[in-house]
């Protein structure tokens, strides 16, 4: 079962939300109205993340490849442990 949330609004916006609602309006509800506003800001705030993760990759994207560097996974890993073990104490 769906858990519901309740929000009071007023005034103006309250208002302003039963035009959108209304016959004249787009939605046929207020939650209708209010769940498509939800989505929308998510779907925004997920374009927001992409949009970062694209910004940092994409200098690594426009190198060189001869810009480029061979790393060995057992070597990060174990100057990691090292450095670790030389920050404990």
């Amino acid at each position: 079962m769906a858990e519901g949330v309740n929000v009071r609004i007023t005034g103006k916006l309250r208002r302003f939300i039963e035009e959108q609602a209304s016959s004249n309006g787009l939605y046929e509800s207020a939650s209708e109205y209010v769940r498509d506003l939800i989505r929308r800001d998510y779907q925004r705030q997920e374009a927001r993340k992409w949009s970062w993760l694209i910004d940092q990759l994409q200098p690594g994207l426009a190198a060189d490849e001869s810009e480029f560097v061979t790393l060995d996974p057992k070597e990060i890993i174990k100057a990691a442990k090292k450095e670790k073990v030389g920050n404990a104490s």
